[in-house]
């Protein structure tokens, strides 16, 4: 609460990181601004003219999937859209350190970029969130105000205080089905131990591994090198090793298709690959488009039909971009059951062609929100400000420092 009161004083300009690991996780913020802070408020006698809200960046491609309706309920909420794939969406940025140093609210960004399923394991933070708080400190010295710019980590988590193992069991049992493997449903649901729910799981996930290994060898001629795949004791070793061949091999397939470099992180290439192909699916000379033969049409449709097909291989990336294979052994509680075994319910979905997958309920879900400690950018000015290569540094070390911060929270 303290502070909104500093922001309402014209003491800071705040910026509040969140963990971004569920699509529920807008609606959750939306909350924590529109009740709970107002609530606190309340309780502690702080009185406030403005609303308690934010302004904050979402994906340009979200209304390309969701619905326009979504963009225009987006921008009315104070919401930027910015393109993710581009190395630098200019136009955005603009308008991010506008609302940065202008805004009437603070700012919250989802430092992670996009989500990963977990909810106790932080993907590895994208560095534009440090480089925009220290833009801020830059761009309110250029104005010469007073403002301190303040970086605040918000830890958000799932948990089942009612743990539905009915449920869960229904889930596996659907997969098992749907992946013509025996199934092994419990008689007793609630009273079988979690190291059966553990083996009907690898089962599982042993036999997708198999299955997509087969099918990118065989349909896309992708030399996938198993021989290298070590075989210890430990069989969640061997599934994170042929995952991370499965989700490269999906990658270059991709990025073969529209040219690309395989070049940097997993979440970055995803992000170029999905502007590469809104960019053949919703072209920026749509009403040219509407005016050419119905030869020329037929053959605009025909390649955005090719880009959408190809952007399967990068969803299935990205489902599975957190999954170690041993989140679950470290710490078999029903959340990280739930969360493994829904990321397969939402691949296997995709495959069959589901657009938009409509996940079963396990039971009801309380969202867990926890507040870090803030950390002052202007204290890391000097380091930032000496050269470009220091510059460069500071991010890294802002970055670094987030992402601990925010693995801190759970």
């Amino acid at each position: 609460m303290e502070h909104f009161q500093e922001f309402d004083a014209g003491k800071i300009r705040l910026i509040l990181a969140f963990r971004h690991s569920q699509v529920d996780d807008p609606l959750c913020l939306s909350y924590l601004f529109s009740r709970i802070l107002p609530s606190v408020a309340r309780a502690e006698g702080v009185n406030r003219r403005a609303p308690f809200h934010s302004h904050f960046m979402y994906d340009r491609g979200m209304p390309l999937w969701a619905g326009s309706w979504l963009g225009w309920f987006f921008s009315r909420m104070g919401g930027i859209p910015i393109h993710r794939g581009k190395r630098l969406d200019l136009r955005a940025l603009k308008t991010v350190r506008e609302y940065l140093v202008e805004g009437q609210f603070p700012f919250t960004i989802a430092p992670e970029g996009a989500t990963n399923g977990h909810g106790e394991i932080v993907s590895p933070l994208e560095p534009g969130t440090a480089q925009i708080a220290f833009w801020t400190v830059e761009d309110l010295q250029k104005a010469s105000r007073p403002e301190q710019v303040v970086l605040l980590p918000v830890g958000l988590k799932y948990v089942y205080p009612a743990p539905d193992w009915d449920a869960l069991n229904r889930l596996m049992s659907q997969l098992e089905a749907d992946c013509g493997l025996p199934v092994q449903s419990f008689q007793k649901p609630a009273e079988a131990r979690t190291d059966e729910y553990y083996q009907r799981l690898i089962t599982l996930a042993q036999h997708l591994l198999a299955r997509m290994e087969e099918f990118y060898l065989r349909f896309y001629n992708q030399k996938l090198s198993l021989d290298t795949v070590q075989a210890p004791g430990d069989t969640s070793v061997v599934i994170a090793q042929r995952l991370s061949q499965i989700l490269e091999g999906a990658l270059e397939v991709g990025e073969r298709f529209f040219g690309l470099p395989s070049t940097g992180s997993i979440i970055t290439r995803c992000r170029r690959l999905e502007e590469a192909g809104w960019s053949y699916i919703y072209r920026d000379d749509y009403e040219t488009l509407q005016q050419l033969p119905p030869l020329e049409k037929g053959l605009a449709d025909w390649i955005a039909d090719e880009a959408a097909l190809q952007m399967r291989h990068m969803r299935l990336v990205e489902s599975f971009v957190a999954v170690s294979g041993s989140y679950v052994r470290e710490n078999p509680t029903f959340e990280r059951f739930a969360e493994t075994t829904l990321i397969m319910f939402d691949m296997v979905e995709r495959v069959k062609g589901t657009k938009v997958p409509n996940r079963p309920k396990l039971g009801t879900r309380h969202a867990v929100i926890t507040i870090g400690d803030p950390i002052n950018i202007n204290d890391r000015w000097s380091d930032y400000s000496q050269s470009r290569r220091a510059a460069k540094a500071a991010v890294e070390t802002l970055t670094a420092d987030l992402q601990r911060a925010m693995e801190a929270l759970f």
